[in-house]
């Protein structure tokens, strides 16, 4: 039997495993495919929420795959059953959502019961997931509720405009919260100890392997932990510049829009 360089591959999904059409090509869909056959766990970790992810997986037909979604506030599989869960306690979450902002440079969004609610109408989110076609719902956040919330996160047109705001966030909840950015204009806000990395952790207990016979590859600061825990971490050559700084020492592979995750996983899997 053939030795494998890595038994699980873990990866970030916009800007990493996504094209530049925001969708998993099909050079991708097959190169995970025959790693599946080969005994190797495919494993998505993500920002993005259950109902996304899930409808994207499904058109990958990878059975046993996982899902990290939400950076690692719910784990599921490719059945949709959830494996993991670490929620935003209600009244917190709710308390978060009332923070003071500029609506005209910053909108609000929140995935809660793995449904998706913004404060403002903004049409041009839907590229980012017209292969699942999940979608918002526009709430007003003062009279909405902090049920079932596995994140809060803001949007701003520029990275300036959200640097006030952590810092006031980080001020009032940072000792109970985990705070990360997964693009540089996108804050994110989770309970207390969530990450991919912690999430990740969480999975391979029942495997009979560790972290470090995992490659992860990943493009935002919400990658770090899981990137330099894991066997092998690899950033792509879009990644955050904030990334690269923070892991200097890892790989550099190429760009999402040329599929480089599968093109890197097919020469060191010796798969064609």
């Amino acid at each position: 039997m053939q030795q494998l360089p890595f038994r699980a591959v873990a990866s970030d999904m916009d800007g990493t495993l996504l094209n530049a059409d925001h969708v998993v090509g099909e050079f991708t869909v097959k190169t995970l495919q025959k790693l599946a056959r080969k005994g190797v766990n495919i494993i998505l970790a993500t920002g993005r929420g259950y109902t996304d992810v899930a409808s994207t997986l499904a058109k990958m037909e990878i059975e046993n795959a996982l899902m990290i979604t939400s950076n690692g506030a719910q784990v599921h599989n490719r059945q949709g059953e959830l494996l993991y869960a670490n929620l935003l306690p209600e009244a917190m979450a709710f308390d978060i959502m009332q923070m003071d902002f500029d609506p005209k440079r910053v909108c609000l969004n929140t995935y809660q019961g793995n449904h998706w609610f913004i404060n403002t109408d903004i049409p041009q989110l839907h590229k980012y997931h017209k292969d699942s076609g999940f979608s918002y719902q526009v709430v007003d956040f003062s009279r909405h509720h902090g049920e079932q919330t596995e994140k809060i996160f803001f949007i701003g047109k520029t990275p300036q405009d959200l640097v006030e705001l952590e810092g006031r966030l980080y001020e009032k909840f940072g000792d109970r919260t985990s705070i990360t950015y997964s693009t540089p204009i996108c804050l994110e806000v989770m309970n207390k100890n969530v990450s991919k990395a912690t999430a990740l952790a969480h999975i391979i207990r029942d495997y009979d392997y560790g972290l470090e016979d995992c490659i992860a590859f990943g493009d935002g600061m919400n990658d770090v932990g899981m990137l330099s825990e894991v066997g092998k971490g690899c950033i792509m050559e879009n990644a955050d510049p904030r990334l690269l700084a923070a892991l200097p020492q890892l790989e550099r592979i190429g760009s999402h829009k040329c599929e480089s995750v599968a093109a890197y996983l097919r020469a060191i899997f010796g798969i064609y």
